[in-house]
């Protein structure tokens, strides 16, 4: 191993993730061969490896940055929120069971030798790990067995990068209010902070930049402006739930869930410029869209309470009676059918929930998780909107998801390579399909198609996009061009330097 890099936040979402992808990729534009290391993540949104390991989607788009597979040990700690207290916990791509917050709290100090040996595979391999931290290590609460911020740092001697978002306001109070309540040890290890997410002129905040700097005795090693990129987002604190895309020719509009995971499923949407995408959270939102999605939950039976608590049901009966196309994914999917039963208790304290009864399906919810890559292709063409959807199209993506669910006599869209099954229900004339399937608008021919489906049942013409044919070769150019705005923005030699502090053979 050559060298380490940390880069801890000031708070939750002030752009960590993104900047160790840019240093990943860096890096790896350098020709060295760095991998990405977040000891514990805590977040619905995750990812299955290709061994069937579950891990945060973070670390995956830090690998993908990096130009390296996605392994369980750049993310060997997962913590899934199942409520406002308590989650599930995931060690080394397997679940272990729920814990409250004091439980794990108590607990968590038996992970550190799992933690240390996946860092140890992960430096033996390569040249350098670029180490997010999580939260803001000013959080003194729970200072002692810190296993993800300055407690990992100080035990690793990593030298640590400290960012803070100037976009929500405070920026130098929450940089300065970090250093001083880190302990000595803990300074010592600090060697340069980042003002990210910067709108406007720098030479406005370059008085404050030099006090800054005199206050806390550490360099300010650059200021990186915002950015609009289509990359993951790590957890549900992301603008995508906020905006207000402009008028198109196409409608899509995905219910915000309590519980929604994996929301970067419709990422790709994004990218198609007659179609515009929002989160809906009350039924009144319900604009008249070409889509209505049931996105993937980390707590089915919770989320689909919370839906009829909220008067969903109704708006959803008469959306599909118009003829419109509904879709779920994951747990999406399940609420979509007869009724979930719940005998282990999993989720809730009922045996059984009536569904919303749109197709001819029931989901057993169960002890163990399933995680898998899949390989597939779509074969179906009946029905309203799939008609047109012409000869058999290959799919790629993961399933996570507690259930089994029986589809008694339904028809079936997906057809599963890996495990020679049907997957996927289709009803209601193929205006109601739900699938397992995270990750399928990544498939960017078949999500054209289904696009096409829509415009041809709008009277409006077909279209071919100039987009990649594959969600990853458009994620790739992402990746460069942050890693330029990073690389023109922050002093790259002093945090080379800061790399090398320290490390013989360099």
């Amino acid at each position: 191993m050559k060298g380490i890099l940390m880069v801890q936040g000031t708070a939750s979402s002030v752009g960590k993730s993104l900047l160790c992808a840019a240093f990943c990729r860096i890096l790896k534009q350098d020709g060295f061969d760095p991998v990405p290391f977040k000891s514990q993540n805590m977040a619905l949104n995750s990812f299955v490896t290709r061994e069937g390991f579950e891990m945060g989607r973070a670390q995956v788009m830090q690998a993908e940055a990096a130009g390296i597979e996605p392994r369980v040990e750049m993310n060997p700690v997962l913590l899934k929120p199942t409520s406002d207290q308590g989650s599930q916990i995931i060690v080394m791509g397997r679940a272990v069971g729920n814990m409250a917050a004091m439980e794990y709290l108590k607990w968590k100090e038996k992970l550190l030798p799992v933690i240390d040996e996946a860092f140890e595979i992960l430096s033996r391999k390569h040249d350098i790990v670029v180490i997010e931290g999580a939260g803001s290590p000013a959080e003194i609460n729970l200072r002692e067995n810190d296993l993800v911020n300055m407690g990992l740092a100080c035990r690793l001697k990593a030298p640590v990068l400290l960012a803070g978002d100037i976009d929500r306001g405070g920026v130098f109070a929450s940089l300065y209010g970090t250093v001083a309540l880190l302990q000595p040890a803990e300074r010592e290890l600090l060697k340069g902070v980042i003002i990210n997410k910067f709108r406007g002129d720098r030479k406005v905040l370059e008085p404050g930049l030099r006090q800054l700097e005199e206050l806390i005795k550490i360099p300010v090693l650059g200021v990186v402006p915002f950015m609009h990129l289509n990359l993951d987002d790590e957890d549900s604190i992301t603008e995508r739930f906020t905006v207000s895309p402009e008028k198109r020719d196409l409608k899509a509009q995905v219910v915000l869930l309590p519980h929604i995971s994996n929301f970067t499923d419709f990422n790709p949407l994004e990218l198609f410029d007659d179609l515009s995408l929002t989160y809906i959270r009350k039924p009144t939102e319900l604009d008249s869209p070409d889509l209505l999605i049931l996105p993937g939950s980390k707590n089915t039976i919770e989320d689909l309470f919370y839906l009829r608590s909220a008067g969903w049901e109704e708006p959803l009966k008469d959306y599909v009676g118009k003829g419109s196309l509904l879709m779920g994914i994951c747990g999406g999917f399940q609420m979509l059918g007869q009724k979930i039963l719940d005998p282990h208790q999993a989720e809730s304290s009922l045996p059984e929930v009536p569904g919303f009864g749109f197709l001819e399906i029931e989901t057993i919810m169960e002890k163990e998780k399933s995680t898998r890559q899949v390989e597939a292709f779509w074969r179906y063409h009946d029905g309203d909107y799939f008609a047109c959807m012409g000869e058999e199209e290959p799919l790629s993506g993961y399933e996570i998801h507690m259930g089994r669910t029986n589809y008694r006599s339904v028809r079936h869209p997906v057809y599963v390579q890996t495990t020679e099954q049907w997957e996927g229900a289709v009803g209601q004339k193929g205006r109601v399909f739900g699938t397992y399937l995270h990750g399928i608008f990544d498939n960017i021919i078949w999500t054209e198609k289904l696009l096409n489906a829509l415009r041809c049942r709008r009277g409006l013409p077909e279209k071919s996009s100039a987009l990649p044919k594959a969600y990853r070769e458009y994620k790739e150019k992402e990746y460069d061009t942050l890693a330029a705005v990073v690389r023109e923005n922050l002093d790259m030699d002093q945090i080379y330097k800061i790399i090398k502090q320290g490390v013989k053979g360099w």
